[in-house]
Order: structure tokens, then C-alpha cells, then sequence
């Protein structure tokens, strides 16, 4: 079975940046798409960066604002997510997920198969 892991998250002042990573194992599994997204207290999720594995193709959320950046890994089925310029707002646990198929939009969190545990993300003023 395939499973994700998620790392990198931690407690950051204003300004300060983070680098998170995401690894998938097991299979048999072909990655199309990978992506995070983050669920803050008392919000809905939301798509923070995600990444066509294959071609490269990514998309942002709007309140990222060219403060992050997705990029694959060395290896196979991984990802990580640079964020630069972390602001209090950006506190959150941030999930990793994995599509195996195309998806219609990257955005849209149903389409991805399979899903990490999470890493909170705790920026201090």
C-alpha cells in the first residue's frame, strides 16, 4: 500500500522560512500529480501548492503570493514545499497528497488518492 510521509514543519517567527518535504513509498503507484494543501484552525482547507510530477506544471494558492515554491524531488514520488517569508496567517497543518491519475483541476483535494498525516506549520509574530 502506498504511504506518505510529510516533514520539515516546526515553529518559525515572521519572516523566516521553512523547507517541507513529502515522500511516497509502496505501490505498485504512478505519480501524476503532487500537492499540498493546509487546514488552519476553524478554516477550510485549501490548496497551498501542487505539481504535475511529470511535466512540472504547478499551481498555487492565491494567498502563497510568490512566497513558495514546489518543486520534485531528486527521487522518485517526492516533493518538497521552500516557503519563504512565513507570516502568523500561514500557521496551519500541512498535508501532502498524491494523485495517481490526471486531474481535472489541482486544486480540487478529491482527486488525490492518497493523503500524509500532516506537519503543523507555527509562525510567531
Amino acid at each position: 500500500q502506498v504511504h506518505l510521509v510529510e516533514s520539515g514543519g516546526g515553529l518559525v517567527q515572521s519572516g523566516g522560512s521553512l523547507r517541507l518535504s513529502c515522500a511516497a513509498s509502496g505501490g505498485p503507484f504512478n505519480t501524476n500529480t503532487m500537492g499540498w494543501f493546509r487546514r488552519a484552525p476553524g478554516k477550510d482547507r485549501e490548496l497551498v501548492a501542487a505539481i504535475v510530477y511529470r511535466s512540472g506544471i504547478t499551481e498555487y494558492g492565491d494567498f502563497v503570493k510568490g512566497r513558495f515554491t514546489i518543486a520534485r524531488g531528486d527521487a522518485d514520488n517526492t516533493v518538497y514545499l521552500q516557503m519563504d517569508n512565513l507570516q502568523p496567517a500561514d500557521t496551519a497543518v500541512y498535508y501532502c497528497g498524491a494523485a495517481q491519475v490526471p486531474v481535472i483541476q489541482l486544486s480540487y483535494a478529491w482527486q488525490y488518492d492518497y493523503w500524509g498525516q500532516g506537519t503543523q506549520v507555527t509562525v510567531s509574530s
